[in-house]
């Protein structure tokens, strides 16, 4: 299993910023000591990439550090030529993970999920859409048609949804807080939105429900998963109260429904903000070795085909 990561490319921030910027290392290096897979460092995303899914106003803007004070406020980062790269370069994982998945039935990257990015605008720790700008790429060489985006963190994709309304061959699922951020909801094919405090029972007859509904409507030549680990229940912005082993069967669902389907998987691991680093780290750590497994299954099946 390829699995691509950026994390020493450094998005500078400032003391007491409360991004968990170092949970990328530390989930590369659980990983390779694991050895899960073939660690790979993605090539950056080209402007040609972005500018399918992105405004060339803005990504030159973003490129040249003249984003407005505003939209600088709105995205949560300050720039600085480290955040082009780091941005570029996560988008870049999404990128090569799908076509990984393509050939492999599943690649990995270890961040990208920044579906709170719009055409225009980034937010919420979000500059670049990389889940967009990686379906546009795969669309634009042939690779695939039909995509399905099934994003199970706790804040919708909105910016996937927007980017995405309408377009009848990429079908966007949104799993998340009816009440937690973003506020002013975009509409995606299908929400699912769930009251704060709702428990693996509710979060788990959801993520079963959106799923099996979303494959089911649009037959996609490729998945990809948004495994946010912010449902969980120690998170400081989650609020779903969603256990590690809830998050888990999440995992579960997902694999498996794209199992029966033989479907390839591109999982990108979005967000997590919890006090203590290691559970965010648990959380997508067990997501990759799920991928892990599935890997080695879709493996044996080749060779005994």
């Amino acid at each position: 299993m390829r699995i691509f990561y950026c994390d020493h490319f450094v998005l500078p921030l400032p003391d007491g910023h409360r991004f968990p910027m170092s949970k990328y290392a530390r989930l590369r290096e659980r990983v390779a000591e694991h050895g899960l897979g073939e660690l790979l460092v993605p090539e950056a995303a080209s402007d040609a990439d972005l500018l399918r899914a992105h405004d060339p106003g803005y990504v030159r803007s973003v490129a040249e550090g003249t984003l407005g004070e505003r939209q600088i406020r709105r995205i949560g980062f300050p720039w600085s030529p480290g955040l082009v790269e780091r941005s570029r370069r996560s988008v870049g994982g999404t990128i090569q993970a799908a076509r990984a998945a393509l050939s492999d039935g599943v690649g990995v990257n270890l961040a990208g999920g920044t579906h709170h990015a719009f055409r225009d605008r980034g937010e919420g720790f979000c500059v670049f859409n990389d889940v967009a700008v990686a379906t546009r790429a795969l669309q634009h060489d042939g690779s695939v048609r039909r995509v399905t985006i099934l994003d199970l963190d706790v804040h919708q994709g909105n910016g996937t949804a927007r980017i995405f309304r309408g377009d009848p061959d990429v079908f966007t699922l949104s799993v998340h807080g009816e009440k937690n951020f973003p506020f002013a909801k975009e509409e995606s094919d299908l929400d699912v939105e769930l009251p704060d405090g709702a428990g693996d029972p509710r979060f788990l007859d959801a993520v079963h429900h959106g799923v099996r509904l979303a494959i089911e409507a649009s037959r996609p030549d490729l998945v990809f998963y948004v495994a946010g680990a912010d449902p969980y229940e120690g998170d400081k912005l989650g609020r779903l109260a969603v256990s590690k082993a809830g998050l888990e069967a999440r995992d579960e669902v997902v694999f498996s429904a794209c199992d029966a389907q033989g479907i390839p998987v591109a999982v990108v691991m979005s967000g997590g903000y919890a006090e203590k680093i290691d559970d965010i780290v648990d959380i997508h750590f067990a997501s990759v070795q799920r991928a892990a497994r599935h890997a080695e299954a879709v493996k044996l099946r080749a060779e005994v085909a």
